[in-house]
């Protein structure tokens, strides 16, 4: 019996093994390992008819879509395993961006709850789930940089803080390939995506290189450096430069200067774009300046695999090159072990409706991230008094439109509406009348009059307001950020009513708030909360949990406002010239608001140390009291400001968070240590870090503190 090719011999470090196969593979066979194949409508029962069409060498398949199961997949690898000339497996990649059947809250809720292990465990546990129905990569995390709400995709990012979204990238990445049952990760969009004009989603990107530097790339590094197996390069032209054909971030910066191995996957048909942005004349040219520029894999629009052959043969493309982008795909694929493992046997989550411990999870999830934006006179939670409760809002039964975009194999029917969890833990002897009184979107006032009337009969109202699911994620871009349909209309003549108001907002941005805020008590922004969102909502309504989240976003108070964010550098004049002259210069809710049932104080901020130079540490402490009667949850954010420097620095700066439970009278001490090349240094327009003598402030809460920084 002779012994297996060196490729089938998982003893063989990985290396060998890859040259081996290489070493077997016709052109055509290496150009079809670089096409990623969506499955479309395809099942176990049309594949072989449909052989033209999904081809046995293929690289890989993309999941999304309501055929994407466990048995299409197994069958399309049992094609690939045993109708190719060598068998080499496809890797099998999905959309799985915040849950996978059980859906936890929309990335930009998550990061409200600012807590990495929670990422971790909600990424570790989709993983497990997205397995058992056939995934090997999620095409998550998404991490761009945006500061404007306009633009659909903001739900799906950690925020405006590139710090915060670099430890939720590390955490994401852990969770996916790290856990009991791993995928692989992707980083997403690579790169300036977030920096849409106005905030058009595909639009083109102009971004310095200092802001690259400082609020771009920083995110994707840090998910590099946990091991990410993949980078997705983006839709955007940067600066001139589609990012699907930018040799400086793909090769110069992402391989030469961090030192990525793995693969990189085009967005979908993002080669076949070029040609609509003006780059490429032909595919076929569109087709070399993308291999040429270090995408390996290209998904979707097929021209790898149409003009790659004729443009090696040609000597337009080296052949060392599709060898190259194919190292990185079978690198990838015999580390995730699809070689020895090709196919995913059917457990017990395969059939499933998630399981009590997922559904924890996410309501867990969807408590922490839910922030409390406004409560006036103690409006919430709802007061025992209060017997006959109104609740009012398009939003009211919603049951998809909680669940977010991207709510990969989500089902509205599992998942139950705010009225649903409202009615059945409101306390015995309560009523809640239910009245939706306009539609999400549209003209129709045809509601108003009954919902007024639960209105002037309650003794409380409770708003549920917001967006469908389909406004916002791709190509979910708003022009204004202000409530859909008549909403603001509706919540408006019910709050001239007078009665107690507590607004519940299910959006994936900030909206606009300037009208309704000052007529309403108490507002929550409980964003996409995911499966177990009514029950996460009606909690904190009764009580029964405590808010903490806290904003990862600026709140405008107006679209016009767009951009502000936290980090802004300071102008050349004070306030009030230079401003707008209808509206102030700050935000509705600044980044890091958040309100709680409990009360917190803040000590003064002490430091170890007066002065600290590179290589040296210094500690910063605040000592935080729950003053208030009932338990709760404080997260500590800490900011710097380089006052003077040799490029200009922001007026505040995201360097660290912690988040604790305290109980009430409990008093804790949180600490940051200072690492001056890690926290105190910025970059220039190259990459360059600068680590600057002079002053540092810091910031936590309303105190602050100066020290020095030696040289």
């Amino acid at each position: 019996m002779s012994a297996p090719a060196p490729f089938r011999d998982a003893s063989r470090p990985v290396a060998e093994r890859i040259e081996d196969l290489l070493g077997r593979l016709t052109l055509e066979e290496k150009v079809d390992q670089l096409h990623q194949c969506g499955i479309g409508d395809a099942n176990p029962n049309n594949l072989a008819a449909r052989a033209d069409e999904f081809r046995a060498t293929y690289g890989s398949f993309i999941l999304n879509g309501a055929q994407a199961d466990l048995a299409t997949r197994n069958a399309l690898q049992r094609m690939c395993v045993d109708q190719s000339r060598l068998g080499i497996p496809a890797i099998f990649g999905c959309d799985v961006i915040h849950g996978y059947r059980a859906i936890a809250p929309i990335p930009l809720a998550q990061a409200c709850a600012w807590d990495t292990e929670l990422v971790r465990r909600a990424c570790a546990a989709t993983a497990e789930m997205a397995h058992a129905h056939g995934v090997d990569w999620t095409f998550a995390p998404m991490v761009d940089h945006c500061v404007d709400p306009r633009w659909g995709r903001v739900a799906e990012t950690f925020g405006e803080s590139a710090f915060a979204a670099s430890r939720f990238a590390e955490a994401s990445v852990r969770g996916y390939q790290e856990g009991a049952t791993p995928i692989a990760a992707c980083l997403k969009h690579y790169v300036g995506y977030g920096a849409s004009e106005g905030g058009r989603d595909y639009s083109p990107t102009e971004v310095s290189p200092q802001s690259l530097w400082d609020n771009h790339l920083p995110p994707f590094e840090a998910g590099v450096r946990a091991g990410a197996k993949s980078v997705m390069s983006a839709f955007n032209d940067l600066n001139g430069v589609p990012t699907s054909a930018n040799r400086h971030t793909l090769t110069e910066i992402l391989r030469e200067r961090w030192k990525f191995d793995g693969l990189v996957v085009s967005d979908w048909n993002a080669v076949l774009q070029l040609l609509n942005q003006g780059f490429a004349a032909t595919e076929a040219e569109a087709t070399a300046r993308a291999i040429a520029a270090g995408v390996d894999l290209n998904m979707a629009d097929g021209f790898y695999r149409q003009h790659l052959p004729q443009l090696v043969r040609a000597g337009v493309v080296p052949l060392a090159a599709v060898d190259e982008a194919l190292r990185r795909v079978l690198r990838v694929k015999f580390e995730i072990g699809l070689f020895e493992r090709p196919f995913i046997e059917a457990n017990a989550l395969t059939s499933a409706a998630p399981t009590v411990a997922q559904l924890a999870l996410c309501e867990e999830f969807a408590v922490r991230s839910l922030v409390l934006l406004k409560n006036e006179s103690d409006t919430l939670p709802l007061p025992a008094t209060a017997k006959r409760v109104a609740l009012i809002g398009p939003l009211a039964t919603e049951r998809a439109a909680l669940l977010g975009s991207w709510a990969q194999q989500g089902r509205g029917d599992e998942t139950p509406s705010i009225a649903e969890e409202l009615r059945v833990r409101l306390p015995h002897g309560f009523e809640l009348r239910v009245e939706s009184g306009c539609a999400i979107e549209g003209g129709a006032r045809d509601g108003f009059a009954d919902a007024l009337a639960a209105a002037r009969d309650a003794d409380c109202v409770v708003l549920a307001l917001g967006e469908q699911w389909t406004m916002s994620g791709e190509n979910g871009s708003r022009s204004t950020i202000r409530l859909p349909g008549l909403q603001e209309e509706l919540a408006l003549a019910v709050a001239a009513l007078g009665k107690p108001t507590a607004l519940v907002l299910v959006t994936g941005r900030p909206v606009e708030l300037h009208a309704i805020e000052p007529r309403v008590a108490a507002i929550v922004a409980a964003w996409q909360p995911g499966s177990r969102a009514g029950a996460a909502i009606a909690r904190v309504l009764l009580g029964e949990a405590n808010p903490s989240g806290r904003l990862a976003i600026t709140w405008p108070r107006t679209t016009g406002q767009i951009p502000l964010f936290h980090q802004m550098r300071p102008r050349a004049r004070r306030e009030p010239e230079g401003c707008y002259q209808d509206v102030p210069t700050t935000p509705h809710y600044a980044f890091g608001h958040g309100l709680s049932y409990t009360r917190f104080d803040y000590g003064q901020i002490r430091l170890s140390h007066a002065s600290v130079r590179a290589g040296e540490t210094l500690v910063a402490e605040v000592t935080v009291t729950n003053r208030g009667t009932r338990a709760g949850r404080e997260t500590v954010l800490w900011f710097i400001r380089d006052p003077a420097a040799s490029i200009t620095r922001p007026l505040r700066e995201l360097k660290h968070f912690e988040s604790a439970e305290l109980a009430a009278g409990e008093a804790r001490v949180f600490r940051w240590e200072i690492v001056p090349e890690r926290d105190l240094a910025f970059p220039d327009a190259v990459g360059a870090r600068r680590l600057e003598a002079g002053e540092i402030q810091v910031f936590a809460a309303e105190r602050s503190v100066t020290f020095t920084v030696l040289a």
